[in-house]
């Protein structure tokens, strides 16, 4: 039987695909383009869309464990609940999820509240399921690089609550264990729930000084302003996307997101050692970044 990973080419996928090819296993990689898709060796591209339900039925056949990630688009909710009942019908025997951390908290999100509509259906029908939430992801503050180094700013207005983001290498590591478990399994394995979080609480503030340390120089917080964060947004994104980030943000802003201790150990135990630190990511971009 075969392991098939949905959102195979994108950010996630890749970490999901790299860790699941280090352990052998027999993975098909769902994408629109199979000729153009870059694939780790050993990886079978299989043509699909999960907007083109038919193609993920096709897809589907002869596999027994399933890895859902549904991109931030205006039909993620559809999607990702046709692609659940499709999966369901074809008897996948076990499916790993990539919701989000505060799903049921920020109703006012629509790719909070959409995924957390997800979970519900996951919880409601009894699938055999882990559910994983991240927080965050580190790595989205490679977008920093051109504020840090040229205006001496961490620009993403973080807020000062808190916020425990997550290494995408960890989310990858997660997914792969929780995929080779079910896809191993005699049987079908009841839901499990993961928080995707690292271990700091991480304030706007406390950003800046982190980078500071990591570049030798004077960084300062850029604030909390969300209006410009919007527009700055809708210069790369449709207007509906940049409006969910800024949404978020403001929960951010207003609530925060931070892990219990709890939520880090549980973490902690399924991956073997301690989630990775945002320190540690800030001194190895610096590094890549001195390097040009």
């Amino acid at each position: 039987m075969s392991i098939l990973v949905t959102g195979s080419t994108g950010t996630i996928g890749a970490q999901v695909l790299a860790y699941l090819q280090e352990r052998g296993a027999d993975i098909r990689a769902l994408t629109r383009s199979p000729g153009k898709a870059s694939l780790p060796s050993g990886v079978t591209p299989v043509r699909g869309d999960l907007a083109d339900i038919d193609s993920v039925r096709a897809a589907l056949e002869g596999v027994s464990t399933l890895f859902l990630l549904v991109p931030n688009v205006a039909d993620e909710l559809t999607e990702a609940m046709l692609t659940l009942t499709v999966a369901r019908e074809a008897g996948v025997k076990g499916i790993v999820y990539l919701s989000v951390f505060k799903g049921e908290t920020y109703a006012d999100v629509p790719h909070f509240a959409g995924k957390h509509t997800v979970e519900r259906m996951i919880e409601a029908l009894d699938l055999p399921a882990t559910i994983l939430r991240p927080a965050y992801f580190i790595q989205n503050d490679l977008r920093q690089k051109d504020p840090l180094l040229k205006f001496g700013a961490y620009a993403a207005p973080i807020g000062s609550k808190g916020v425990s983001m997550v290494d995408i290498r960890d989310i990858g590591e997660a997914a792969a264990i929780e995929l080779l478990r079910r896809d191993q399994a005699p049987a079908p394995i009841g839901r499990e729930i993961y928080e995707l979080v690292g271990s700091d609480s991480l304030t706007g503030e406390g950003l800046a000084a982190i980078w500071s340390d990591a570049l030798g120089r004077a960084i300062r917080y850029g604030g909390d302003d969300l209006t410009v964060m919007e527009q700055r947004m809708k210069a790369m994104l449709p207007a509906w996307h940049a409006l969910d980030l800024r949404l978020m943000f403001g929960r951010y802003q207003t609530d925060g997101a931070t892990a219990t201790a709890a939520d880090i150990a549980h973490l902690a135990k399924l991956l073997g050692r301690a989630p990775r630190s945002y320190a540690d990511f800030a001194k190895d971009a610096a590094a890549q970044w001195a390097k040009g």
